[in-house]
């Protein structure tokens, strides 16, 4: 038995929301890029390779990542590049999306031999959260108005929308295209590509996959575009658990359990968000808070219910551990890095990568 805290891939499971993809892509004719801003765990990247065209990215390490890692297309975007940085990202990548027209006409000379694209912000987006809203007021991300960007459009031949945030709704993702087609319908119909960003969760199990890629058919057609999708969340969702050791039981007014792990270096999106984290549903009568062994007050897990009083030395396992999780995770105060396993698909688990004092002391100087 694997050493806790570790993160679990399963293959099986993962592989599931491959075929879907795949099954979008054939069905809709649009392409498929893994956003390594969610999920950069290169491990499993021989599998999620032969399902996808390759990946986005959003700095230069995640531009080389997938240069060096996975096959197909690579994507650069950044909300803005550096002086220093910008010859190696032209060097690994195939597209280069920039965030402002005024990153365009900066780099122009560089990027010269390079396909491009532009960033545009349609001003709609599906987030309940305002951090994670790219229409929030004010926003940074990407230019809104067409005259500015008609001014421009010689310069590049595809755009990149990205509104949609776990949105598990496709008459609001449709709504919100019929926004875009309205909008910038006369500027989509001058460019070759399309990229319609993350955030649609298509590989859900009651999402209608066949009316989603109709509608992707039919703005292709439309405009005659080339449609990419940048899946993240949806390409990894319910394929990775996070698995803790109970180290501690108390009572302070609650049960309470600590565990061998951390919401703000394992699970930090939980803090970020204010969420909990995900068990298997259980409605057994002992209720326990659930805690991290950090010296941060509010390191909770969440409250879950058990059939059987907790122990030390139990096991616990935290669903959907995959998207914005792994690659958010933290030496904060020092607490153990979780090791990253993966069960394959034989049903056989590797441990493919362990952490140590090592790893902890060069994460800083």
């Amino acid at each position: 038995m694997l050493t806790t805290p570790y993160y679990l891939i399963d293959k099986a499971s993962l592989t599931r929301n491959m075929e879907k993809i795949a099954y979008v892509r054939e069905h809709s004719g649009a392409k498929a890029l893994l956003a390594l801003k969610c999920f950069a765990t290169w491990s499993v990247f021989d599998l999620m390779q032969q399902y996808m065209d390759g990946t986005t990215s959003s700095s230069l390490y995640e531009v080389k990542l997938g240069r060096e890692k996975f096959a197909g297309e690579t994507h650069a975007y950044s909300v803005a590049y550096a002086d220093d940085e910008i010859d190696e990202v032209l060097a690994n990548s195939d597209k280069i999306i920039f965030n402002s027209i005024s990153q365009l006409q900066r780099f122009a000379d560089a990027s010269r031999d390079k396909v491009r694209g532009l960033r545009v912000n349609p001003q709609v987006s599906t987030s309940e959260f305002i951090i994670a809203d790219p229409a929030r007021p004010y926003s940074r991300l990407g230019e809104w108005d067409p005259v500015k960007i008609e001014a421009v459009i010689d310069q590049v031949s595809g755009f990149m929308f990205h509104n949609n945030c776990e949105n598990e709704n496709f008459d609001r993702f449709s709504e919100m295209l019929d926004l875009i087609e309205e909008r910038f319908g006369h500027l989509l119909a001058r460019v070759d590509w399309v990229s319609l960003g993350g955030g649609i969760h298509f590989t859900g199990e009651q999402y209608p996959v066949d009316r989603f890629c109709a509608r992707l058919k039919a703005f292709s057609e439309r405009f005659g575009v080339q449609v990419y999708l940048e899946p993240g969340e949806a390409a990894i969702t319910n394929s990775t658990s996070l698995e803790v050791t109970v180290l501690d039981t108390l009572y302070n007014g609650k049960d309470l359990a600590v565990v061998d792990s951390s919401i703000e270096a394992h699970m930090l999106d939980l803090l970020i968000y204010r969420e909990t984290a995900r068990m298997e549903p259980c409605d057994g009568p002992y209720s326990y808070m659930v805690c991290g062994k950090s010296c941060l007050a509010g390191d909770i897990f969440g409250e879950f219910n058990f059939d059987q009083p907790l122990k030390i030395g139990d096991r616990l396992s935290f669903k959907n551990a995959a998207g914005y999780t792994m690659v958010k995770k933290n030496w904060f105060n020092g607490v153990k890095m979780p090791s990253i396993a993966v069960r394959q698909l034989d049903g056989s688990v590797e441990l493919v990568r362990e952490f140590g004092y090592d790893d902890f002391v060069h994460n800083l100087s």
